[in-house]
């Protein structure tokens, strides 16, 4: 049977550890949003693509993949207009599942223009069946001082708890660096993997200084990493540090830096789902270990 462990993000905040290592508890760990220190645990998931679907199926594979996600102890949920019917399913299922006040909901404004803007974040909302959503955040920097204008009055006026920004790609990690550095923010999304490690360069610094949230995604360096690994056996060592798969091995090295929030991996696969999950259970590497995973993925 698997061991379901899990840390405490408040410990990694004490500075009685090294940033680096975790003690253990019995439910997900969970780590601060800086701004107004709300636990959040710290695995997720993400929509793009998987929550794209029509079909009684698909919508039923969904329903027990959200199931599966809250059993474990996970809340984020993140969407976005530009994953096509992504938040209407997201909406329909958290409402037949009667989890609906279970998650914490996050999805984003893209597109230019001030009233475009209003007009599908009101879409947005109603595709998810929501007064208020959770994390509005401004998708890949489109027109992103027009838009934090309006989510500042909107969070002001109670329609959004929270105002974050995101992108995807190592090139645009220094003007999200210079951006949280100027602007004040509660969240920032940006990819970040045991690949492609850009992020620990500047961007984690800097939101661990500046008191930003991070959301990962792309944690699976969009499927490379599976392909990498594919026919091989997660190592024993591994196994001995609460790593019994290569998803939980993969998120466990992102969830191991202390700037790390959330990490939201995507599936539409309930038992993919739950193994996601069990990342956030059981201890987290510390620097030497992170760095002994890191050498085996350069080896293959």
């Amino acid at each position: 049977m698997l061991r379901i462990l899990a840390v405490t993000g408040a410990t990694l905040a004490t500075g009685g550890l090294s940033a680096f290592s975790s003690p253990v508890q019995t439910t997900m760990l969970n780590r601060l949003i800086p701004s107004t220190k709300e636990k959040l645990p710290v695995v997720g998931i993400g929509t793009w693509q998987t929550f794209d679907v029509s079909g009684t199926a698909a919508h039923s594979e969904l329903l027990q993949t959200l199931k599966a996600v809250h059993t474990a102890g996970g809340k984020l949920i993140d969407s976005s207009p530009m994953y096509g019917r992504s938040e209407e399913v997201v909406g329909t299922l958290t409402a037949e599942s009667g989890l609906q006040n279970q998650f914490f909901y996050a999805t984003k404004v893209w597109t230019r223009g001030r009233e475009a803007g209003i007009q599908q974040m009101e879409d947005s909302m109603r595709k998810m069946k929501r007064s208020s959503i959770d994390l509005m955040q401004i998708h890949n920097l489109v027109d992103w001082k027009t838009h934090l204008e309006t989510l500042k009055a909107w969070k002001a006026a109670g329609k959004i708890r929270y105002i974050g920004i995101t992108h995807y790609t190592d090139s645009m990690h220094d003007e999200l660096v210079e951006i949280i550095s100027k602007v004040p923010l509660d969240f920032v999304q940006f990819n970040y993997s045991i690949l492609a490690r850009n992020a620990e360069k500047k961007l984690l610094p800097a939101a661990q200084d500046r008191g930003v949230a991070t959301i990962i995604n792309q944690p699976f360096a969009e499927g490379r990493l599976f392909s990498l690994v594919k026919g091989k056996a997660v190592p024993a060592w591994a196994n001995e540090n609460d790593m019994t798969s290569w998803a939980q091995f993969f998120l466990k090295f992102i969830l191991s830096h202390p700037a790390v929030t959330c990490v939201i991996p995507g599936t539409s696969d309930p038992r993919h789902a739950a193994d996601n999950m069990l990342a956030g259970h059981g201890r987290l590497p510390d620097a030497a270990l992170r760095e002994k995973m890191a050498g085996l993925i350069r080896t293959l």
